[in-house]
């Protein structure tokens, strides 16, 4: 189960996540980060770390953000690595 980032992260600019990810799998554009679930290792560190709460595991993904799950996938292909 990959982690998945929602809609809250739209406008951050705190990324505290990213310094905590031990796989280097979050990508990023000028409108937010993503993660990517192939490269994610699931161990949650990103998630305490998350300043606006945006950060689920795939199955925790509150309802109406499910769309991200697939976006994440999309974003990590179109978006460089970010620089943590």
């Amino acid at each position: 189960m990959a982690m998945v980032v929602t809609e809250p992260c739209i406008g951050c600019k705190d990324k505290a996540c990213l310094a905590v990810c031990p796989a280097e799998c979050f990508h990023e554009d000028e409108r937010m980060v993503y993660i990517n679930p192939d490269d994610c290792v699931d161990c949650e560190a990103c998630i305490p770390e998350c300043p606006t709460e945006a950060i689920f595991g795939e199955d925790d993904v509150p309802e109406q953000w499910n769309d991200y799950i697939a976006l994440n996938a999309i974003k990590v292909n179109e978006c460089p690595p970010a620089d943590g």
